[in-house]
Order: structure tokens, then C-alpha cells, then sequence
């Protein structure tokens, strides 16, 4: 599912124009309805160090990290949720890798210089371990998706990270901290400039339809097992 997913840019187009406008394209929607909020938290966070460098080792390592970590909690701790819980991050993620290929767009950083974001991770680079904006590792910039922002699968991946760990973990700090956790990676990729506030919703959207289709594939699943049963005709 990782390959698939950074390996996406063999599918996706590959034309710089076409994303960028892409990207306008979303901004100028958001403009439209009143909502905006890229540019104010990217200049917080280009200003203001102590904002950016947390903000560019968050972009770079959690969306990994804590995913990795809460599925391997799930299937440790919670043995019964597990299958239930990598279907929905592979559906969520599928449905992420249509939109990337269906609808390639630019992160805010990678929009012309006139439309005023600063990459801050690039900001930072001498700090970790990434080259350059992305947070990719140093080396391996060229087997990314550079114009997979739509939808934001780090805003994805939060909530279903968030959600799993409200729902079945037993300490309550730690069930603030779900709930918190895809707010603050939204703010995050927003304010790093890798991600726009529509990136966001559709990432929100794309794992709520994961669930939706999980729950389905339960169902399904139960039906043909019942079918199955012995004893039935």
C-alpha cells in the first residue's frame, strides 16, 4: 500500500502547469466561499521558527509513524478491531490514489512565486533529514507524487488514526489526543504549505467513505459466511 501510494506519480500526470492550475483552481473555489486560511497559517509559520521547525518534523514523520503505530497497537491490543481497521486504511488510501491520479495537483509550495506561500520545510532543511519541501527523505525526491494533494491523505490518515484510538483505547488522555490529532495535522499541512483547505475536507471525506465501504464489506462478508454455515440449504 506505501509503494502504491508514493508510487502513485506513474499513473498521475506529470505536468507542472496542469497541477498548479489545478491548485488555483481550489483556491480560488475556497475564495469564493469565504474560506482561506492557507496563506495566514503559512506566514505564521514561515515567520515564526518555533511554529515551523515542530511543524516540518510533524509533516515529516508522524503521518508514518503514528499510522504505522496505531495499526500495530490495533493488532497487538485490540486483535478483534484489527482486519475491521487495515480494510478501512486501504480503502481510504484507494480512494486517495483515485484523486491523485483523476485530479494531480500542486501544493501550495509548488505554486508560482506571485502566489505568495513559502515552503517551510524547505525553509528548514538543514534541520532534518528531508530535501528540500515534502518531507521526503534526502535521495528519494524523484519516486514521489509531487501533485498528490488532492485529497490530503495526512489529514486522512489522522482521522482514521484519531478516530481508532477514541474509540478502543481505555486512557482517556489518550483519547483527547485522537480526537486532537487530525485537527492538528490539518493545521499542520496547511501551514507548511504542502496541503490546501479543500485537501483537507477530501481527506476527511475519502476515510469517512473508507468506513462506509468497510462497514459494507462486513456485511458482505457475514452474509456469505451465513451462507456457508453448515447445516443451511
Amino acid at each position: 500500500m506505501y509503494a502504491a501510494y508514493d508510487g502513485s506519480r506513474l499513473l498521475a500526470s506529470s505536468s507542472l502547469p496542469q497541477a498548479q492550475q489545478h491548485g488555483r483552481d481550489l483556491l480560488a473555489g475556497e475564495r469564493a466561499l469565504g474560506l482561506s486560511p492557507e496563506h495566514w497559517l503559512n506566514r505564521l509559520f514561515a515567520q515564526h521558527p518555533c511554529l515551523g521547525v515542530p511543524a516540518d518534523f510533524a509533516y515529516a514523520t508522524l503521518h508514518y509513524a503514528v499510522t504505522a503505530g496505531v495499526l500495530f497497537w490495533l493488532w497487538r491490543y485490540r486483535r478483534e478491531h484489527y482486519v475491521r481497521a487495515r480494510t478501512w486504511l486501504v480503502l481510504t488510501t484507494t480512494l486517495g490514489l483515485v484523486g491523485f491520479i483523476a485530479f494531480p495537483t500542486a501544493p501550495p509550495r509548488l505554486l508560482d512565486n506571485s502566489s505568495g506561500f513559502v515552503d517551510v520545510l524547505a525553509l528548514h532543511s538543514s534541520l532534518g533529514w528531508w530535501s528540500g519541501g515534502g518531507g521526503v527523505p534526502k535521495g528519494l525526491a524523484a519516486m514521489t507524487n509531487d501533485y498528490a494533494a488532492m485529497p490530503s491523505l495526512h489529514v486522512g490518515w489522522a482521522l482514521w488514526c484519531g478516530l481508532l484510538v477514541f474509540r478502543h483505547s481505555r486512557n482517556r488522555v489518550l483519547r483527547v489526543l485522537g480526537l486532537l490529532y487530525p485537527a492538528t495535522i490539518a493545521v499542520v499541512v496547511m501551514g507548511t504549505a504542502n496541503h490546501y483547505l479543500l485537501d483537507c475536507v477530501a481527506g476527511v471525506g475519502v476515510t469517512l467513505l473508507g468506513l462506509l465501504g468497510t462497514r459494507q464489506l462486513s456485511r458482505l462478508g457475514r452474509w456469505f459466511g451465513a451462507r456457508r454455515a453448515p447445516g443451511r440449504a
